[in-house]
């Protein structure tokens, strides 16, 4: 599977909440760096994501690659529906970082967090 193909399965598992298949896609040792949920180990990122999500949608925008780098990016669209209800909307870039088996060894996530972070705190 090329880096394109693992960007929109990852885009798939993620809409999907598929928690197991999106963490097939990293490394044993893969990270998220999140400015929502901070830095961590991808299977503790997922599960805090997991526990606060009652459903996503995704639109894919764009895929960015730099092959040679290992390197590729994804635009899109994420509305993010909370545990609590709440609804937000916002564009995303995913940068993946992988190794050579093609596997995800560092995910940036970019986005402004100004209205979903007020919304995140109301559900501590």
């Amino acid at each position: 599977m090329d880096v394109k193909d693992i960007g929109k399965a990852y885009l798939t598992f993620l809409e999907a909440g598929a928690i197991d298949n999106i963490l097939s896609l990293f490394a044993k040792n893969g990270e998220v760096v999140s400015p929502l949920y901070g830095a961590k180990p991808a299977s503790e990122f997922y599960k805090e994501l997991q526990a606060d999500t009652q459903n996503s949608s995704i639109t894919l925008n764009g895929i960015f690659t730099e092959e040679l780098q290992n390197r590729m990016a994804l635009l899109f669209t994420y509305e993010w529906t909370l545990i609590n209800g709440e609804v937000s909307r916002f564009d995303v870039v995913d940068i993946f970082e992988f190794d050579s088996q093609s596997k995800i060894t560092k995910l940036t996530i970019i986005y402004d967090t100004l209205a979903t972070r007020k919304l995140k705190e109301a559900l501590r």
